[in-house]
């Protein structure tokens, strides 16, 4: 009896921009360039950072931080407001010179995305190759710069795109993956926040190793749904497919507290910072939504969520901050220890936006890369 064919691997490539609204910034106002560059709200009052140059990054400056704390880090910082129709364009050009390679492009946000090049369209049928004519039409053409991860799925490849920021390019082949994912982190999985992390490290599971030595039960047990993601992804197991064209449901953020939250004093300024991050990425993906819904996570881990409709879309922060802080007072939250706020917006008015979430001289034995 026949064996069925086996299926052949596919190519996927993570390109991922580097601090792609400074780099922005810093190419179109030569005074930015060589300096500590702050992209988001102002050093002052409840303002966030959307994204930090490399070189406030050395200062220890990340997006999400708070502008105060940012300050705090790198005083000489330049902070400029966000111009999100200039990243929009950009973002669009590079959407341009991915689709000379593929149609099988999943963006996740306006600065990075997956591309399926199992078959490209210029019949180049290196995936190395294509992510390297890539990024060198990025550079020649908009005069900014990309990492791209190069494997055989999804998760893979966008570990990878990680890996040599700024600028580079890492491929793990399929015979490196398990080895790779073996010494990797366990913070630096996807979708593991510190939380979560902690955890792990608690229960003495500091590598992809580690985990790996965990039955699929037991990862369950511990971690729920997401343990059988971490027993399969540890093996280098990823089925997803990329999915042109995926519409956004929501747009959201939240944070978990170093210490439980038990007074309003304390939770507002942190539901101002979550509501700024939220309608960064809102404004970011030219979306308003009708609902807005607030996330509680209880010390208990018991979890609540309230929301408000409107008749019409909405992204102002002033309407997301205030909407999020009535729905918080209806709680009796100050009876309550708070551990996780989050705040979500969806029921979007239209479909505008379709958008989301090493070794390299490793040879394939199956296939050229």
């Amino acid at each position: 009896m026949e064996k069925p064919a086996q299926q052949p691997l596919r190519k996927i490539i993570h390109i991922d921009m580097d601090a792609f609204y400074a780099s922005v910034e810093q190419r179109d106002n030569p005074e930015y360039r060589g300096k500590a560059l702050v992209v988001g709200g102002p050093p002052t009052g409840r303002g966030v950072v959307a994204t930090a140059s490399y070189e406030a990054r050395k200062f220890g400056v990340r997006s999400a931080m708070s502008s105060r704390q940012a300050v705090q880090l790198c005083p000489h910082a330049i902070f400029v407001k966000p111009r999100f129709a200039a990243y929009k364009e950009a973002s669009q050009k590079i959407r341009e010179i991915f689709s000379r390679y593929t149609d099988l492009i999943e963006p996740l946000s306006l600065d990075e995305a997956y591309l399926d090049v199992t078959t490209d369209k210029l019949g180049i049928g290196s995936a190395i190759e294509i992510a390297k004519q890539i990024k060198q039409a990025i550079k020649d053409e908009l005069q900014l710069t990309a990492s791209a991860g190069v494997s055989i799925n999804k998760f893979v490849a966008k570990t990878a795109s990680d890996m040599k920021k700024p600028d580079g390019l890492t491929f793990i082949g399929p015979s490196s993956i398990e080895a790779f994912m073996e010494t990797l982190p366990v913070e630096k999985f996807f979708g593991v926040g510190k939380v979560t992390a902690q955890k792990m490290k608690g229960m003495g599971l500091h590598t992809g190793g580690d985990l790996k030595k965990l039955a699929e039960d037991e990862l369950t047990k511990q971690f729920g749904k997401a343990g059988r993601f971490y027993y399969q992804i540890v093996r280098g197991i990823d089925n997803r497919e990329v999915q042109p064209d995926r519409e956004t449901k929501s747009v959201a953020a939240e944070d978990t507290f170093a210490y439980d939250l038990t007074t309003l004093e304390e939770m507002e300024p942190e539901l101002d910072r979550i509501a700024q991050i939220v309608c960064n990425r809102l404004q970011n993906h030219q979306l308003k939504g009708r609902t807005i819904t607030l996330k509680i996570k209880y010390s208990d881990f018991k979890q609540i969520t309230r929301n408000q409709s409107f008749p019409a879309g909405l992204n102002d922060l002033d309407t997301i901050s205030a909407t999020a802080k009535r729905l918080l007072a209806a709680t009796e939250v100050e009876d309550k220890k708070i551990r996780l706020l989050g705040i979500s917006l969806s029921n979007f008015n239209e479909p505008q936006a379709k958008v989301r979430e090493e070794k390299p001289t490793d040879q394939l034995s199956l296939f050229e890369f």
